[in-house]
């Protein structure tokens, strides 16, 4: 019997940098929910933006956001794993460095960038709803950062391969989030340990989850369920690792998973 489902955001549930939702999810989701079941959504995103594409929801969902480096439920704080501010600055130079690239930082409530490109800042206020401040020196930022990312319009791995990667994949947890995204996080985090404490606080094995997911930074979260699943539009490397597919995210594919676990869990309900 399931008894946690965790679904990654972007590229799995919407088009990436997408604002909204499909709102049949919500009575699905709400009705898994009466049922006992956990509902988790582990994104790269910032809480802010979950926040925003969950909002019916919200106060009943566990978040894993920032990549799995903070842990949220109901505006509590369960886990958070700040990158110490020595390397940040570092990462801030390097990226600074790289070709057409813009640099964002997150903080647990907020978001920072320097950049001057007005199309980029309004794709992540007004699409993402990221909680974002601009400013014109991220190196005097002092607060405590758990994610620094990589921003590339067209393809942030090629960019990174040739010098970012080399030297910053062993030293963090360095992952793609789409072709525009690379997400640093502390060594050691990702949505999968993440999901792996939940499951153990909750005393929810993998044979009891469930969980979607369409990128390389959701490759850990699928090897924590015997229900992993894929969309049709992932990468080929995470369809390998799924045990399951489904439909695409703009097919609805998750939706259509939850709506079939949700009429097993009813029909069993009926016998």
């Amino acid at each position: 019997m399931i008894k946690l489902i965790a679904t990654d955001v972007d590229g799995t549930l919407v088009v990436d940098g997408s604002g909204s939702l499909n709102p049949e999810y919500f009575p699905v989701i709400h009705s898994l929910l009466e049922k006992g079941i956990i509902f988790v959504v582990a994104s790269g995103r910032a809480e802010s933006s979950i926040e925003n594409i969950m909002k019916p929801i919200v106060n009943d969902i566990i978040m894993i956001a920032e990549g799995g480096s903070y842990v949220s439920f109901r505006g509590e704080e369960l886990e958070s794993h700040p990158i110490p501010i020595e390397v940040v600055r570092e990462l801030i130079a390097d990226i600074r460095s790289l070709k057409e690239c813009e640099v964002m930082i997150n903080g647990v409530k907020q978001c920072y960038v320097e950049t001057k490109d007005k199309a980029f800042l309004k794709w992540i206020v007004e699409d993402y709803h990221f909680n974002v401040q601009q400013v014109e020196d991220l190196l005097e930022i002092e607060e405590e950062i758990v994610k620094v990312s990589i921003y590339h319009k067209t393809d942030a791995t090629k960019i990174a391969t040739p010098t970012f990667l080399p030297k910053w994949e062993n030293r963090l947890h360095v992952a793609s989030a789409g072709n525009e995204w690379i997400d640093c996080v502390m060594p050691g985090v990702n949505k999968g340990t993440a999901l792996r404490k939940l499951q153990k606080q909750y005393g929810i094995t993998k044979e009891e989850t469930m969980v979607f997911g369409d990128n390389i930074n959701d490759l850990e979260m699928l090897g924590e369920a015997t229900y992993s699943f894929a969309v049709e539009n992932a990468r080929e490397e995470v369809k390998e690792k799924a045990n399951y597919i489904t439909d695409s995210n703009r097919n609805h594919g998750v939706l259509k998973v939850l709506k079939q676990v949700l009429a097993t869990i009813e029909e069993k309900e009926r016998e």
